[in-house]
């Protein structure tokens, strides 16, 4: 990774969608190595209050798939608050990259980055399909 601008991009890609397309394409464009963190199955349970449609190892394949994403992990088991943002330290990005919809308190997030002498820019990506077409919420409310 040396010498290339790295962008961490997160999600859960629970059913990939044109929207999750959207949104980590404009990530790569924000750097030369796009690094996508797939969130864990218990994240998932924690976080969304509902089971996963496809497990962590199907969405990471998936994720993993597309051709301009150049690599993709799994995210921290979050079993401390401190676990949340660890995954950074791992990869240091110049570029950290969230959805529009994605909920992040970019104040915490600012000062724990400044805490570690980490440093790199907050990216939103602003969605370019029709939110209310491809928002996960929208299709996961459909199929329940």
């Amino acid at each position: 990774m040396a010498g290339k601008s790295v962008v961490l991009a997160f999600g859960s890609f629970d059913i990939l969608h044109p929207g999750h397309l959207a949104y980590l394409k404009r990530a790569k464009r924000l750097g030369d190595m796009l690094i996508v963190v797939v969130s864990r199955d218990s994240s998932i349970r924690t976080i969304k209050g509902r089971e996963p449609y496809m497990d962590e190892r199907a969405r990471l394949e998936i994720v993993g798939s597309l051709r301009f994403v150049d690599k993709a992990v799994l995210g921290n088991r979050l079993k401390r608050e401190a676990d949340k943002y660890a995954i950074i330290s791992r990869y240091m990005p110049d570029v950290l990259a969230f959805g529009y919809d994605q909920k992040i308190n970019t104040g915490e997030l600012r000062e724990w980055l400044k805490s570690r002498g980490i440093k790199c820019r907050i990216a939103r990506i602003r969605d370019s399909v029709s939110p209310r077409s491809f928002k996960s919420s929208r299709i996961f409310g459909r199929l329940s």
